[in-house]
């Protein structure tokens, strides 16, 4: 009997884990549903590609919306991602951040005082760098030398005609076929 319900657990919980997450679905559908169609004239709206409008009239699948500027558009009802109240639909149309001076959260220029302390900043500037541009004082880049195609020998001079033809080779021609 213990063998059965070893068996049968696993699929026990995922069902219970479906059943969850379908429950969970259903209920954002239903909030999002109540939202949209908590809609009237003289609401204010963000569409879900981020415009924020007037509502002019409310249809049975679709919103009239009056923008900023004046111009009507037309936008399905699916299409709005949230109802605003009044005052936060004033404060984003007036340009308002929302926090007084003394509220307002500081933010730095640079990432620069956030990533640790002065000393390791300044160890990090004493720091030597190995630059691929910029190499280490006194170094030099080795010259790259080349030997010329089809000589055996570094010392042999070049006759200027290569061999065309592979010596030794099991493969012949550009697909890599034997003639």
């Amino acid at each position: 009997m213990s063998s059965a319900v070893e068996l049968l657990l696993p699929f026990i919980l995922l069902i219970g884990v479906m059943l969850l997450m379908t429950r969970s679905a259903k209920n954002k559908q239903r909030q999002a549903m109540e939202m949209r169609n908590s809609m009237e004239p003289g609401t204010g709206v963000r569409t879900i590609g981020g415009l924020y409008a007037m509502v002019v009239e409310v249809r049975e699948d679709a919103v009239l919306l009056e923008s900023e500027d004046g111009s009507q558009l037309l936008f399905a009802k699916n299409a709005i991602g949230a109802v605003l109240e009044p005052e936060e639909y004033e404060r984003i149309l007036s340009g308002d951040d929302g926090y007084d001076a003394e509220d307002a959260p500081v933010v730095p220029d640079d990432a620069s005082s956030l990533t640790g302390t002065d000393d390791e900043r300044d160890a990090e500037e004493r720091r030597i760098g190995l630059d691929k541009d910029g190499d280490a004082e006194g170094t030099t880049k080795p010259e790259a030398t080349t030997e010329p195609e089809g000589t055996d020998s570094p010392d042999a001079p070049s006759t200027g005609t290569e061999d065309t033809e592979s010596k030794g080779s099991s493969r012949d021609g550009e697909n890599g076929s034997k003639p």
